[in-house]
């Protein structure tokens, strides 16, 4: 499977993690078995809107995560990835969050552009990751929009699954794909006011905070590995 050893860091550990040390390797968490060519993480996209419109607030969309192992799996990462047809679709352009049901609280995902032109992040924000039981399916709800002013477009968005181990990462899950078209913003003002508008103050707060920081926990090398090698079987 893919590594990464890059992992982001703030004040010398990666955020939402163990301190490097604090878990020997043969305690570090697995999913799987590196021999075997399918994923351990059957991953899938559903339920999300055929068309959005720009300034027009949050939609729904629902992402599965099928343990097909024996074993339980845990600090499990979405990395999602947006590719639009045209060149207008930017990291400032969207707004993707995901809710915490254990927190009770929607966390920002804080979106880069890759050197593939996606834009592309992770589900971070101090999260210590998702855990999935064996033969399982655990659906973690999702939030897009995208702010006014956006170009109409066709979307197509993925996700990838990373298991963290520590300041490394191992690929475990990718989904097909999943396509929305970008609308004309309407008229109606009140459909075209921002996203810092429509959205509650913490999660406001939350997604300034974190854009501010400019730093994924679950690390740019990572999430580059992730982009490049999307859409291949683990190897």
């Amino acid at each position: 499977m893919p590594r990464a050893e890059d992992a982001g860091r703030v004040g010398g550990a990666p955020v939402g993690e163990d301190r490097p040390g604090d878990l020997p390797a043969d305690q570090q968490p697995t999913c799987g078995n590196e021999a075997d060519p399918d994923f351990p993480i059957r991953t899938r996209i559903h339920g999300g809107p055929r068309t959005v419109r720009p300034g027009g607030g949050f939609q729904s969309v629902g992402l599965d995560l099928t343990n097909t192992t024996r074993e339980l799996c845990h600090r499990i990462h979405p990395v999602v990835i947006l590719t639009g047809r045209g060149p207008g679709l930017t990291a400032d352009k969207v707004h993707v969050q995901f809710r915490d049901e254990d927190a009770g609280r929607w966390r920002p995902v804080t979106l880069e552009r890759s050197s593939e032109d996606e834009i592309i992040g992770a589900f971070d924000d101090g999260f210590r990751g998702f855990v999935v039981p064996a033969g399982k399916t655990v659906t973690v709800k999702v939030r897009l929009a995208l702010a006014a002013g956006t170009a109409p477009d066709t979307v197509t968005v993925n996700a990838a699954v990373v298991q963290r181990r520590g300041n490394d990462g191992d690929w475990v899950g990718a989904s097909g794909d999943y396509r929305f078209d970008v609308t004309e913003a309407p008229e109606d003002s009140a459909l075209a006011r921002s996203l810092d508008e429509l959205a509650t103050t913490g999660s406001r707060t939350a997604v300034r905070v974190a854009a501010a920081g400019a730093v994924i926990a679950i690390g740019t090398g990572l999430l580059l590995l992730v982009s490049r090698r999307f859409g291949t079987r683990r190897r």
